[in-house]
């Protein structure tokens, strides 16, 4: 069984490259435009094994979005991923007060990305 990745991205163009990553790795994707819209399929059903978040979006920023799935006793346990172009330390900290469970950094290299979900991926 193949294991889903929800992306969370504003930019269509980054949604893309790295659905496209996980796709070619076997992954299942779902793809939300900022965290507003995140939150929405995961109330609705939507039952990834792992979220992958930009921090710097509209409506609902990576941050609060961390915050709002750990809020989520279903989501509790779902390792995040944050994906950006942010290096502060202080950034990183903010992220795994809120519950990120890694970060890498944008422009990403397929290969690591992949191996960075493989450590925090169960099975």
């Amino acid at each position: 069984m193949s294991k889903t990745i929800l992306v969370v991205d504003d930019s269509a163009s980054m949604r893309q490259m790295v659905g496209f990553t996980l796709k070619s790795a076997g992954f299942d994707v779902i793809e939300a435009a900022d965290g507003e819209e995140a939150v929405k399929k995961l109330n609705g059903g939507a039952t990834p094994h792992l979220v992958i978040t930009d921090l710097n979006m509209p409506n609902m920023d990576g941050i609060a979005l961390i915050k709002a799935i750990r809020g989520m006793a279903k989501h509790k346990f779902t390792p995040i991923l944050m994906l950006t172009t942010e290096s502060a330390a202080e950034k990183k900290k903010e992220g795994q007060i809120a519950g990120a469970t890694g970060w890498i950094v944008k422009p990403f290299h397929p290969e690591q990305m992949l191996a960075t979900i493989k450590k925090v991926l169960p099975g």
